[in-house]
């Protein structure tokens, strides 16, 4: 019986570095190592290195033919002209460029102007604002950059500097979508959209086809051209049209496979591509599982047992409704936003209905995201729902009344780094297609008799009510 072949995977996120290693046919997981990044909204790339080799180290690459990296995305790493790191980047939860965002949505023309341009909505998170501000606040360091990569970047240049395999800055379709100065419709880079923003242009790394490799490292390893975290997530749970995506980590995420660019002024949906030629329309929020976590501890108690009160509590809390803008929020469009709860009562305040307010608020903060997909006439047979609250025995009882559409729980998997393994193994193997693999399903929550649009109606009164949205 021969080996197998195995390739790798990296999530350098915006928590910590993951690295699996996966058998290239089946995908299966053989092994798998973690290391944290600094909580911050500014690190400097080289603790991203640090993290990823020491996640990377005790031989956990031994035998690996292949590897990609799937990054988080938007963030800001400047270099000059020798490659070196000019500022700490900026990651796409610093809104310190909130300002720079209207100010170059005005200049362009407007909303539909940028959408048109690169399908986007300008908001802080955007790689685009991030420039504007670093040119206007920190203009000794402005003139210094002589180029701007994305972390995902960053770390795939790093592993083929250290084995004299790196030629030139590459990057992919997915993560460079989500720049401002890339178009998903065209494919092509708008660099008078970056001369706006910074004042000049600067160089920018190379979009590299799905399957095309960024080099080789000096042991022959093959080094896939890499992608964004959700598109990183997209190639790991082997997605298809109809399959719509809802993560519920430390921000939340809705995102499906498309076959062509979505055009969105409301600002709800992002026009990103994906890591196989397709697109990928999305929507992101601040607020995911941080909600539940403040939640358990208003209420004193752990997540389990707010697990617990939440499915106690009556579906539409008896009236009350969660605004969990507890971070600010990127959709919409709000940094300087806070929570609110309202219809707070007598009869209500019970910490039944505060958990279950809690639980109900976080998941309609992403159910206007599916409804914004159906909007725009795009598939949603099914959801899948992933990230740390998916574990939550409430939230995968309550989502398929208020998504309405039934709700399927993928074996917990950092599926990130699984879909950069995928890549890896497609730009090993050459192929037309990524290989096929097969998604592990735990459990399947089907849409409940009843009908949950009190709750969601009450959620967009609430949000119109305070925001004017």
């Amino acid at each position: 019986m021969s080996a197998r072949t195995l390739v790798a995977g990296v999530d350098s996120s915006t928590q910590s570095t993951k690295v699996v290693v996966c058998d290239a046919e089946t995908g299966e997981v053989v092994r798998a190592a973690k290391a944290a990044h600094p909580d911050a909204t500014e690190v400097h790339p080289d603790r991203w290195w640090e993290a990823y080799q020491a996640a990377s180290g005790n031989g956990i690459l031994d035998g690996v033919s292949a590897i990609a990296v799937g990054g988080q995305q938007h963030g800001m790493v400047a270099l000059d002209e020798q490659d070196a790191v000019v500022r700490d980047a900026l990651l796409w939860n610093d809104t310190r460029s909130a300002v720079a965002a209207a100010e170059l949505t005005r200049e362009l023309g407007g909303v539909g102007a940028w959408v048109d341009a690169v399908g986007l909505v300008l908001v802080p998170s955007f790689t685009v604002t991030k420039l504007r501000w670093l040119a206007e606040h920190e203009p000794h360091n402005a003139a210094r950059v002589a180029r701007v990569v994305l972390p995902h970047d960053w770390v795939t240049g790093r592993i083929l500097q250290q084995g004299n395999g790196f030629e030139r800055w590459t990057t992919d379709r997915g993560d460079a979508s989500g720049t401002g100065y890339w178009s998903a419709a065209t494919g092509e880079y708008r660099t008078d959209l970056l001369e706006l923003a910074f004042g000049r242009v600067v160089d920018v790394p190379e979009v590299l086809g799905p399957s095309v490799p960024a080099g080789r490292t000096a042991d022959g390893m093959v080094v896939g051209a890499g992608t964004g975290d959700n598109m990183g997530a997209a190639l790991g749970l082997t997605l298809e049209p109809g399959d719509v995506v809802v993560s519920l980590g430390t921000s939340g995420a809705v995102f499906t496979p498309h076959d062509r660019a979505i055009r969105d002024e409301s600002g709800a949906i992002a026009g990103f591509a994906d890591a196989t030629g397709r697109h990928l329309p999305l929507m992101c929020t601040l607020n995911a599982a941080r909600v539940l976590t403040a939640a358990s501890a208003m209420l004193g108690v752990d997540l389990e047992t707010l697990d617990r009160l939440a499915l106690e509590g009556d579906s539409g809390a008896g009236g009350l409704s969660l605004l969990p803008y507890l971070d600010g929020e990127r959709t919409p469009d709000l940094p300087t936003a806070t929570g609110t709860l309202s219809g707070l009562t007598r009869s209500n305040a019970t910490p039944q209905n505060l958990a279950r307010a809690a639980v109900e608020g976080m998941l309609c903060n992403l159910v206007a995201g599916v409804d914004a997909l159906r909007d725009k006439r795009v598939r949603v047979e099914r959801v899948l729902l992933i990230g740390g609250a998916a574990a939550s025995r409430a939230v995968r009882e309550i989502a398929p009344g208020l998504f309405r559409a039934p709700v399927r729980v993928p074996r917990p998997a950092e599926y990130v780094a699984v879909g950069a393994a995928r890549q890896a193994a497609w730009a090993l193997s050459g192929a037309a297609q990524p290989p096929d693999w097969r998604l592990v399903v735990d459990s399947e929550y089907d849409v409940p008799p009843g009908d949950r649009s009190d709750v969601r109606e009450r959620y967009a009164a609430l949000l119109a009510q305070v925001h004017g949205r």
